[in-house]
């Protein structure tokens, strides 16, 4: 089989794997691959398609890469996940709430939730925000603050 070939094919595995990863390094190796192929194809010896293909990925990781990754997250906004999304939304009061515990439903979910402020009490049927969220417990407060 053709050198130019194989180092085609690399590039191309390089390129599959990048798709999982999301890292923008088997990118660059991908990159370096095809200077390896194109020394290939100009002839060139094994030594110097491993050298360019070196040379290449060293400057895309060195160079492009970090530009890369700088223009991809700084338009990007802070995104939240997890527990986070919860934090602002109200729930209905299922169980009376004090500091030391209570029960709160969002939708179709029931999560133990206490007071943030010992003394602060809520009955049920009242509705509460959801101020933080500590473990599985909310930790709420009134719906108007």
């Amino acid at each position: 089989m053709a050198a130019w070939l194989l180092w085609l094919i690399a590039a191309g595995l390089f390129a599959a794997g990048e798709v999982v990863s999301l890292d923008l390094v088997l990118l660059m190796f991908a990159g370096g691959a095809l200077g390896g192929m194109t020394v290939a194809l100009v002839g060139g010896a094994t030594v110097l398609q491993m050298v360019a293909f070196i040379a290449v990925a060293g400057v895309l990781l060195a160079l492009v890469r970090p530009l890369a990754q700088k223009h991809l997250t700084q338009g990007t906004p802070l995104q939240l996940d997890g527990v986070d999304t919860l934090i602002g939304r109200t729930a209905r009061v299922t169980r009376d709430i004090d500091a030391d515990g209570g029960r709160i439903r969002m939708g179709a979910d029931e999560w133990t939730a206490r007071s943030q402020h010992r003394g602060e009490t809520f009955a049920v049927g009242a509705t509460v925000r959801i101020l933080q969220v500590d473990g599985a417990t909310a930790i709420v407060g009134d719906a108007m603050e």
